[in-house]
Protein backbone atom coordinates (compact mmCIF):
# COMPACT_ATOMS: atom_id res chain seq x y z
CA UNK A 1 0.00 0.00 0.00
CA UNK A 2 1.36 3.59 -1.06
CA UNK A 3 2.48 5.66 2.23
CA UNK A 4 0.38 7.78 4.08
CA UNK A 5 0.63 11.43 3.50
CA UNK A 6 0.06 13.59 6.47
CA UNK A 7 -0.71 17.10 6.48
CA UNK A 8 -2.26 19.87 8.65
CA UNK A 9 -5.42 18.37 10.23
CA UNK A 10 -5.71 15.58 7.63
CA UNK A 11 -4.86 12.29 6.79
CA UNK A 12 -5.13 10.96 3.08
CA UNK A 13 -4.71 7.59 2.68
CA UNK A 14 -4.32 6.20 -0.74
CA UNK A 15 -5.52 2.89 -1.22
CA UNK A 16 -5.60 2.73 -5.25
CA UNK A 17 -5.16 5.32 -7.71
CA UNK A 18 -8.88 5.97 -7.76
CA UNK A 19 -9.64 5.13 -4.21
CA UNK A 20 -8.67 7.57 -1.25
CA UNK A 21 -9.66 7.52 2.60
CA UNK A 22 -9.17 10.92 4.70
CA UNK A 23 -9.19 11.31 7.72
CA UNK A 24 -9.98 14.58 9.65
CA UNK A 25 -8.68 15.23 12.96
CA UNK A 26 -12.63 15.81 14.54
CA UNK A 27 -13.35 12.06 13.27
CA UNK A 28 -15.07 12.71 10.13
CA UNK A 29 -13.72 10.54 7.46
CA UNK A 30 -14.13 10.79 3.56
CA UNK A 31 -13.99 7.39 1.23
CA UNK A 32 -13.43 9.64 -2.00
CA UNK A 33 -14.12 6.77 -5.09
CA UNK A 34 -12.59 8.22 -8.34
CA UNK A 35 -15.08 6.16 -11.56
CA UNK A 36 -14.80 5.94 -14.74
CA UNK A 37 -18.67 6.84 -16.09
CA UNK A 38 -18.95 3.92 -18.64
CA UNK A 39 -17.62 0.84 -16.88
CA UNK A 40 -19.06 -2.27 -14.97
CA UNK A 41 -16.06 -2.39 -13.08
CA UNK A 42 -16.66 1.24 -11.42
CA UNK A 43 -20.08 0.37 -10.45
CA UNK A 44 -18.94 -3.26 -8.61
CA UNK A 45 -16.48 -1.10 -6.87
CA UNK A 46 -18.61 1.94 -6.10
CA UNK A 47 -21.16 -0.93 -4.73
CA UNK A 48 -18.68 -3.06 -2.94
CA UNK A 49 -17.61 0.19 -0.82
CA UNK A 50 -20.82 1.36 -0.09
CA UNK A 51 -22.24 -1.63 1.07
CA UNK A 52 -18.84 -2.43 3.15
CA UNK A 53 -18.52 1.04 4.75
CA UNK A 54 -22.33 1.68 5.06
CA UNK A 55 -21.71 5.65 5.47
CA UNK A 56 -23.74 8.34 7.12
CA UNK A 57 -24.04 10.01 3.90
CA UNK A 58 -23.55 9.33 0.23
CA UNK A 59 -22.21 11.81 -1.76
CA UNK A 60 -22.47 11.73 -5.57
CA UNK A 61 -21.32 14.07 -8.79
CA UNK A 62 -24.83 14.81 -10.19
CA UNK A 63 -26.73 17.98 -9.89
CA UNK A 64 -30.75 18.39 -9.57
CA UNK A 65 -31.17 18.62 -13.14
CA UNK A 66 -29.14 15.77 -14.46
CA UNK A 67 -30.33 13.23 -11.45
CA UNK A 68 -34.41 13.55 -12.78
CA UNK A 69 -33.19 12.86 -16.07
CA UNK A 70 -31.78 9.99 -15.34
CA UNK A 71 -34.15 8.61 -13.09
CA UNK A 72 -37.08 10.15 -14.12
CA UNK A 73 -39.26 8.82 -17.04
CA UNK A 74 -40.56 10.42 -20.10
CA UNK A 75 -37.84 13.47 -18.69
CA UNK A 76 -38.31 14.68 -22.09
CA UNK A 77 -41.76 16.04 -21.62
CA UNK A 78 -40.04 18.82 -19.72
CA UNK A 79 -38.21 19.78 -22.89
CA UNK A 80 -39.23 22.70 -25.05
CA UNK A 81 -37.42 23.36 -27.84
CA UNK A 82 -38.32 26.39 -28.58
CA UNK A 83 -37.95 27.61 -25.51
CA UNK A 84 -34.71 25.94 -25.31
CA UNK A 85 -33.34 28.41 -28.49
CA UNK A 86 -35.04 31.76 -27.85
CA UNK A 87 -33.63 31.32 -23.85
CA UNK A 88 -29.65 31.26 -26.33
CA UNK A 89 -29.16 27.69 -25.01
CA UNK A 90 -29.23 26.25 -28.81
CA UNK A 91 -25.45 25.43 -28.46
CA UNK A 92 -25.30 24.55 -25.11
CA UNK A 93 -27.95 21.58 -25.97
CA UNK A 94 -25.78 21.05 -28.88
CA UNK A 95 -22.73 20.44 -26.61
CA UNK A 96 -24.00 18.22 -23.98
CA UNK A 97 -25.87 16.12 -27.04
CA UNK A 98 -22.62 15.78 -28.33
CA UNK A 99 -20.91 15.06 -25.14
CA UNK A 100 -23.95 12.40 -24.25
CA UNK A 101 -23.51 10.79 -27.44
CA UNK A 102 -19.81 9.67 -26.79
CA UNK A 103 -20.86 8.98 -23.50
CA UNK A 104 -23.10 6.54 -24.68
CA UNK A 105 -21.08 5.38 -27.24
CA UNK A 106 -18.70 4.27 -25.01
CA UNK A 107 -20.76 3.01 -22.57
CA UNK A 108 -22.44 0.66 -25.62
CA UNK A 109 -18.78 -0.99 -26.19
CA UNK A 110 -17.85 -1.74 -22.28
CA UNK A 111 -21.44 -2.69 -21.44
CA UNK A 112 -22.08 -0.14 -18.85
CA UNK A 113 -24.70 2.67 -19.00
CA UNK A 114 -23.05 6.09 -18.98
CA UNK A 115 -23.34 7.37 -15.53
CA UNK A 116 -24.42 3.83 -14.11
CA UNK A 117 -22.29 3.96 -10.87
CA UNK A 118 -23.94 7.16 -9.79
CA UNK A 119 -26.70 6.33 -10.49
CA UNK A 120 -26.37 2.79 -8.94
CA UNK A 121 -24.78 4.56 -5.55
CA UNK A 122 -28.16 6.66 -5.23
CA UNK A 123 -30.60 3.62 -6.02
CA UNK A 124 -27.97 1.28 -3.23
CA UNK A 125 -28.06 4.41 -0.48
CA UNK A 126 -31.55 4.67 -1.04
CA UNK A 127 -32.00 0.83 -0.60
CA UNK A 128 -29.91 0.99 2.53
CA UNK A 129 -31.35 4.18 3.97
CA UNK A 130 -28.30 6.48 3.56
CA UNK A 131 -29.28 9.82 2.64
CA UNK A 132 -28.15 11.19 -0.34
CA UNK A 133 -26.09 14.58 -1.48
CA UNK A 134 -26.30 15.87 -4.87
CA UNK A 135 -22.99 17.28 -4.94
CA UNK A 136 -21.86 18.82 -8.71
CA UNK A 137 -23.03 22.25 -10.03
CA UNK A 138 -25.89 22.46 -11.93
CA UNK A 139 -25.00 21.41 -15.78
CA UNK A 140 -26.20 24.67 -17.98
CA UNK A 141 -24.34 26.85 -15.11
CA UNK A 142 -21.46 24.63 -16.04
CA UNK A 143 -21.57 25.26 -19.88
CA UNK A 144 -22.71 28.41 -19.89
CA UNK A 145 -19.52 29.51 -17.68
CA UNK A 146 -17.42 27.43 -19.83
CA UNK A 147 -19.24 29.50 -22.98
CA UNK A 148 -19.18 32.50 -21.81
CA UNK A 149 -14.81 32.76 -20.73
CA UNK A 150 -14.27 30.82 -24.28
CA UNK A 151 -13.20 33.23 -27.14
CA UNK A 152 -14.64 32.64 -30.01
CA UNK A 153 -11.83 30.10 -31.27
CA UNK A 154 -11.91 28.34 -28.70
CA UNK A 155 -15.75 27.71 -28.57
CA UNK A 156 -15.29 26.92 -32.44
CA UNK A 157 -12.84 24.15 -31.13
CA UNK A 158 -14.50 22.86 -28.42
CA UNK A 159 -17.68 22.61 -30.51
CA UNK A 160 -15.99 20.63 -33.08
CA UNK A 161 -14.05 18.74 -30.45
CA UNK A 162 -17.10 17.52 -29.55
CA UNK A 163 -19.39 16.54 -32.60
CA UNK A 164 -16.28 14.93 -33.87
CA UNK A 165 -16.34 12.89 -30.37
CA UNK A 166 -19.78 12.05 -30.88
CA UNK A 167 -19.19 10.26 -34.69
CA UNK A 168 -15.87 9.02 -33.71
CA UNK A 169 -15.51 5.09 -34.38
CA UNK A 170 -12.86 4.76 -31.78
CA UNK A 171 -13.51 1.77 -29.77
CA UNK A 172 -12.16 1.07 -26.14
CA UNK A 173 -12.10 -1.93 -23.46
CA UNK A 174 -12.97 -2.48 -20.15
CA UNK A 175 -8.66 -2.64 -19.18
CA UNK A 176 -8.26 0.84 -21.12
CA UNK A 177 -10.83 2.55 -19.13
CA UNK A 178 -8.24 1.32 -16.44
CA UNK A 179 -5.72 2.67 -17.57
CA UNK A 180 -7.13 6.49 -18.29
CA UNK A 181 -8.03 6.16 -14.57
CA UNK A 182 -4.36 6.10 -13.65
CA UNK A 183 -2.91 9.40 -11.95
CA UNK A 184 -0.22 9.70 -14.41
CA UNK A 185 -2.91 9.14 -17.56
CA UNK A 186 -5.04 11.82 -16.12
CA UNK A 187 -2.75 14.48 -15.65
CA UNK A 188 -0.73 14.17 -18.47
CA UNK A 189 -4.64 14.30 -20.08
CA UNK A 190 -5.22 16.99 -17.85
CA UNK A 191 -2.19 19.24 -18.74
CA UNK A 192 -2.86 18.30 -23.07
CA UNK A 193 -6.50 20.02 -22.49
CA UNK A 194 -5.48 23.37 -20.56
CA UNK A 195 -2.55 23.35 -22.95
CA UNK A 196 -5.69 23.34 -26.08
CA UNK A 197 -8.42 24.90 -24.11
CA UNK A 198 -7.35 26.69 -21.19
CA UNK A 199 -10.66 28.27 -20.14
CA UNK A 200 -12.77 25.08 -20.66
CA UNK A 201 -10.50 22.87 -18.07
CA UNK A 202 -10.56 25.56 -15.79
CA UNK A 203 -14.40 25.46 -16.13
CA UNK A 204 -15.18 21.92 -15.89
CA UNK A 205 -12.13 20.29 -14.03
CA UNK A 206 -10.68 23.15 -11.63
CA UNK A 207 -14.18 24.80 -10.92
CA UNK A 208 -16.06 21.66 -10.57
CA UNK A 209 -13.10 20.53 -8.42
CA UNK A 210 -13.39 23.03 -5.69
CA UNK A 211 -17.36 23.01 -5.91
CA UNK A 212 -17.82 18.92 -5.46
CA UNK A 213 -14.89 19.43 -2.86
CA UNK A 214 -16.70 21.86 -1.02
CA UNK A 215 -20.14 20.24 -1.11
CA UNK A 216 -18.31 16.85 -0.48
CA UNK A 217 -16.74 18.63 2.75
CA UNK A 218 -20.42 20.35 4.06
CA UNK A 219 -22.12 17.69 3.76
CA UNK A 220 -23.71 16.52 6.78
CA UNK A 221 -22.65 12.64 8.56
CA UNK A 222 -19.34 11.72 10.02
CA UNK A 223 -18.84 8.69 7.58
CA UNK A 224 -19.48 9.80 3.51
CA UNK A 225 -18.36 8.05 0.67
CA UNK A 226 -18.16 10.14 -2.30
CA UNK A 227 -18.47 9.13 -5.54
CA UNK A 228 -17.16 10.72 -8.56
CA UNK A 229 -15.32 10.76 -12.10
CA UNK A 230 -11.78 9.89 -11.53
CA UNK A 231 -10.10 13.21 -13.38
CA UNK A 232 -11.80 15.17 -9.88
CA UNK A 233 -9.81 12.69 -7.95
CA UNK A 234 -6.55 14.95 -7.23
CA UNK A 235 -8.34 18.32 -7.54
CA UNK A 236 -10.68 17.59 -4.79
CA UNK A 237 -7.99 16.23 -2.61
CA UNK A 238 -6.29 19.24 -2.93
CA UNK A 239 -9.12 21.66 -1.92
CA UNK A 240 -10.01 19.80 1.18
CA UNK A 241 -6.14 20.49 1.90
CA UNK A 242 -6.60 23.96 1.25
CA UNK A 243 -10.36 24.23 2.99
CA UNK A 244 -8.58 22.64 6.27
CA UNK A 245 -5.85 25.12 6.13
CA UNK A 246 -8.32 28.14 5.76
CA UNK A 247 -6.63 29.38 2.46
CA UNK A 248 -10.72 29.05 0.79
CA UNK A 249 -13.93 29.97 1.70
CA UNK A 250 -16.43 27.46 1.95
CA UNK A 251 -18.72 30.03 -0.16
CA UNK A 252 -18.81 28.89 -3.48
CA UNK A 253 -21.51 31.56 -4.98
CA UNK A 254 -18.30 32.86 -6.97
CA UNK A 255 -18.84 29.40 -9.35
CA UNK A 256 -22.14 29.67 -9.95
CA UNK A 257 -22.22 33.27 -11.54
CA UNK A 258 -22.77 33.47 -15.13
CA UNK A 259 -19.80 36.22 -16.42
CA UNK A 260 -21.13 38.94 -18.39
CA UNK A 261 -19.90 39.28 -21.99
CA UNK A 262 -16.08 40.84 -22.31
CA UNK A 263 -15.46 44.49 -23.96
CA UNK A 264 -13.72 42.27 -26.29
CA UNK A 265 -16.91 40.02 -27.05
CA UNK A 266 -19.17 42.90 -27.68
CA UNK A 267 -16.71 44.49 -29.81
CA UNK A 268 -16.42 41.31 -32.11
CA UNK A 269 -20.26 41.15 -32.45
CA UNK A 270 -20.64 44.81 -34.35
CA UNK A 271 -17.16 44.27 -36.27
CA UNK A 272 -19.05 42.75 -39.45
CA UNK A 273 -21.72 45.40 -39.35
CA UNK A 274 -19.54 48.15 -39.30
CA UNK A 275 -16.97 47.00 -41.92
CA UNK A 276 -20.24 46.42 -44.33
CA UNK A 277 -21.70 50.06 -42.94
CA UNK A 278 -18.22 51.60 -43.60
CA UNK A 279 -17.81 49.83 -46.94
CA UNK A 280 -20.99 50.78 -48.72
CA UNK A 281 -20.34 54.36 -47.72
CA UNK A 282 -17.00 54.27 -48.98
CA UNK A 283 -18.12 53.08 -52.29
CA UNK A 284 -20.47 55.92 -52.37
CA UNK A 285 -17.95 58.43 -51.66
CA UNK A 286 -15.97 57.15 -54.49
CA UNK A 287 -17.81 55.50 -56.76
CA UNK A 288 -21.57 57.00 -56.27
CA UNK A 289 -25.12 55.81 -55.01
CA UNK A 290 -25.06 53.30 -57.89
CA UNK A 291 -21.58 51.76 -57.30
CA UNK A 292 -22.28 51.70 -53.17
CA UNK A 293 -25.46 50.13 -52.99
CA UNK A 294 -24.49 47.41 -55.87
CA UNK A 295 -21.70 46.54 -53.64
CA UNK A 296 -24.38 46.30 -50.74
CA UNK A 297 -26.52 44.35 -52.54
CA UNK A 298 -23.92 42.32 -53.77
CA UNK A 299 -22.97 41.27 -49.76
CA UNK A 300 -26.18 40.43 -49.49
CA UNK A 301 -26.84 38.37 -52.05
CA UNK A 302 -24.02 35.92 -50.82
CA UNK A 303 -24.58 36.16 -47.60
CA UNK A 304 -28.16 34.97 -48.33
CA UNK A 305 -27.51 32.28 -50.44
CA UNK A 306 -24.17 31.03 -48.21
CA UNK A 307 -26.63 30.97 -45.38
CA UNK A 308 -29.58 28.88 -47.51
CA UNK A 309 -27.31 26.32 -48.82
CA UNK A 310 -25.66 25.27 -45.76
CA UNK A 311 -29.00 25.44 -43.91
CA UNK A 312 -30.01 23.27 -46.98
CA UNK A 313 -27.12 20.79 -46.42
CA UNK A 314 -27.80 20.85 -42.69
CA UNK A 315 -31.25 19.12 -43.84
CA UNK A 316 -33.83 21.73 -42.52
CA UNK A 317 -37.59 22.21 -44.54
CA UNK A 318 -37.24 24.04 -47.74
CA UNK A 319 -38.98 27.03 -45.95
CA UNK A 320 -36.74 27.27 -43.18
CA UNK A 321 -33.95 27.66 -45.71
CA UNK A 322 -35.91 30.07 -47.69
CA UNK A 323 -36.70 32.52 -44.74
CA UNK A 324 -33.21 31.75 -42.66
CA UNK A 325 -31.32 32.90 -46.25
CA UNK A 326 -33.69 35.74 -46.79
CA UNK A 327 -33.10 37.05 -43.01
CA UNK A 328 -30.01 36.20 -43.03
CA UNK A 329 -28.23 39.68 -44.24
CA UNK A 330 -30.63 41.39 -41.74
CA UNK A 331 -29.64 39.60 -38.47
CA UNK A 332 -25.71 40.18 -39.50
CA UNK A 333 -26.66 44.15 -39.20
CA UNK A 334 -28.45 43.41 -35.72
CA UNK A 335 -25.93 40.84 -34.07
CA UNK A 336 -28.37 40.93 -30.91
CA UNK A 337 -30.83 38.69 -32.92
CA UNK A 338 -29.18 35.71 -34.59
CA UNK A 339 -30.48 33.73 -37.36
CA UNK A 340 -29.51 30.84 -36.25
CA UNK A 341 -31.88 30.23 -33.29
CA UNK A 342 -34.58 32.01 -35.37
CA UNK A 343 -33.66 28.79 -38.37
CA UNK A 344 -34.41 26.32 -35.02
CA UNK A 345 -37.66 27.98 -33.92
CA UNK A 346 -38.92 27.64 -37.92
CA UNK A 347 -37.42 24.46 -37.92
CA UNK A 348 -39.17 23.29 -35.25
CA UNK A 349 -42.29 25.04 -36.19
CA UNK A 350 -42.50 23.68 -39.77
CA UNK A 351 -41.49 19.94 -39.13
CA UNK A 352 -42.82 19.44 -34.79
CA UNK A 353 -41.17 16.88 -33.13
CA UNK A 354 -42.98 13.95 -32.29
CA UNK A 355 -43.04 12.28 -28.70
CA UNK A 356 -40.42 9.31 -30.85
CA UNK A 357 -38.23 11.93 -31.50
CA UNK A 358 -37.77 13.24 -27.66
CA UNK A 359 -38.03 9.34 -26.78
CA UNK A 360 -35.23 8.36 -29.47
CA UNK A 361 -33.06 11.33 -29.40
CA UNK A 362 -29.94 10.11 -27.48
CA UNK A 363 -29.78 6.71 -29.59
CA UNK A 364 -30.42 8.88 -32.39
CA UNK A 365 -27.30 11.06 -31.72
CA UNK A 366 -24.95 8.28 -32.37
CA UNK A 367 -24.71 8.24 -36.15
CA UNK A 368 -25.10 10.71 -38.75
CA UNK A 369 -28.16 9.54 -40.23
CA UNK A 370 -29.91 10.21 -36.81
CA UNK A 371 -29.02 13.72 -36.66
CA UNK A 372 -31.12 14.18 -40.15
CA UNK A 373 -33.85 12.34 -38.89
CA UNK A 374 -34.69 13.07 -35.67
CA UNK A 375 -36.87 16.72 -35.23
CA UNK A 376 -35.17 17.48 -32.32
CA UNK A 377 -31.51 17.47 -33.67
CA UNK A 378 -32.43 18.63 -36.65
CA UNK A 379 -33.51 21.89 -35.21
CA UNK A 380 -30.13 22.23 -33.74
CA UNK A 381 -28.39 21.29 -36.91
CA UNK A 382 -30.48 24.09 -38.65
CA UNK A 383 -29.44 26.67 -35.83
CA UNK A 384 -25.35 25.24 -36.25
CA UNK A 385 -25.40 25.60 -39.89
CA UNK A 386 -27.54 28.75 -40.92
CA UNK A 387 -25.15 30.40 -38.46
CA UNK A 388 -21.91 29.27 -40.30
CA UNK A 389 -23.29 29.71 -43.82
CA UNK A 390 -24.03 33.24 -42.57
CA UNK A 391 -20.86 34.00 -41.21
CA UNK A 392 -18.86 32.42 -44.05
CA UNK A 393 -21.24 34.39 -46.74
CA UNK A 394 -20.04 37.38 -45.30
CA UNK A 395 -16.69 36.88 -44.91
CA UNK A 396 -16.67 35.50 -48.44
CA UNK A 397 -18.07 38.61 -50.42
CA UNK A 398 -15.85 41.05 -48.48
CA UNK A 399 -13.12 40.84 -51.33
CA UNK A 400 -15.49 41.32 -53.38
CA UNK A 401 -17.00 44.01 -52.37
CA UNK A 402 -13.77 45.72 -52.08
CA UNK A 403 -12.42 44.50 -55.25
CA UNK A 404 -16.00 46.79 -56.78
CA UNK A 405 -15.16 49.94 -54.56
Amino acid sequence: MPPTVILVNMVTEKISDTYHVIHFDNGNVIHLVGTAHVSNQSVEEVRSIIEEQHPDRVCIELDDGRMKSKTRENSWENMDIKKILKDGKGFLLLANTALASFQKRMGAQTGADPGAEIVGAAKLAEEMGIPVSLCDREIQITFRRAWGKSSLWNKCKLLATLISAAFSNEEISEEELAELKNEETLESMMKEVAKELPSVKEVLIDERDRYLATSIFKAEGKTKVAVIGAGHTQGIIRTFERLEKGELSLDTSDLTAIPPKGVGSKIAQWIIPTLIVLLVVLGIVLNGWDQGIKAFLWWMVANASSTFVFTLIGGASFLTCLLSGVTAPFFVLNPVLGVGIFAGIWQASFKPPKVKDFENMSNDALTLKGWYKNRILKCLVALLTSSLGSILGSLVAFPFIIARI
